[in-house]
């Protein structure tokens, strides 16, 4: 997506430091939490990848069909697994906007990779999932009023728990994931 060089490096940023701990995610005892968590590794330096500042390194004309085919077997994969469970739905979505920007990007003339557009209707429609998807999580993140004292309320709660298993933690990562989704397509 090649944006501004503060925003580009700013979003390279945040994609690797989720990316970063959603390898940390993968060490998880919950099968389920691994298996999701490495997708979302995947989106995280991909993402990264792709917000690279064009001033710095403008990727040969190869890679944006290899990211292509990367995210569209990520997606296959997201796809298979969401018949177990429904949840998986997003990480088609995510793969599937992935694939778009790469060849929107391959499609681009040599060196344009900032305001390369793509299909107004197609962008708007994924910007719009993106933004309710960071809405909705966002909300999901505000915590609810406890009980004093009652479970979980007290110092050290959850403590206990493995950095791979903790839900808000890996809530949070999704939402910073959305945000930069929404930057990118706007970015195009």
């Amino acid at each position: 997506m090649h944006g501004p060089g503060s925003s580009g490096w700013l979003l390279v940023a945040l994609c690797a430091a989720t990316g970063a701990y959603c390898l940390l995610r993968m060490r998880s005892g919950v099968e389920e939490q691994r298996r999701a968590a490495g997708g979302e590794a995947l989106m995280g330096f991909g993402m990264a990848a792709m917000a690279v500042p064009a001033a710095v390194f403008t990727p040969p004309a190869w890679a944006w069909p290899l990211w292509a085919v990367v995210f569209g077997a990520a997606g296959l994969h997201a796809l298979w697994a969401a018949r177990a469970s429904a949840r998986h739905l997003h990480h088609v979505v995510g793969a599937g906007a992935m694939v778009y920007m790469a060849v929107v990007m391959a499609a681009a003339p040599r060196g344009a990779h900032h305001g390369a557009a793509g299909t107004p209707a197609l962008t708007a429609a994924l910007l719009l999932y993106f933004t309710a998807y960071v809405l909705v999580t966002g909300a999901r993140l505000v915590p609810v009023a406890a009980v004093a004292g009652g479970p979980g309320t007290g110092p050290g709660a959850g403590s206990g728990a493995r950095w791979g298993d903790r839900p808000e933690l890996a809530r949070a990562c999704r939402l910073s994931m959305g945000i930069a989704m929404v930057a990118m397509l706007l970015m195009m």
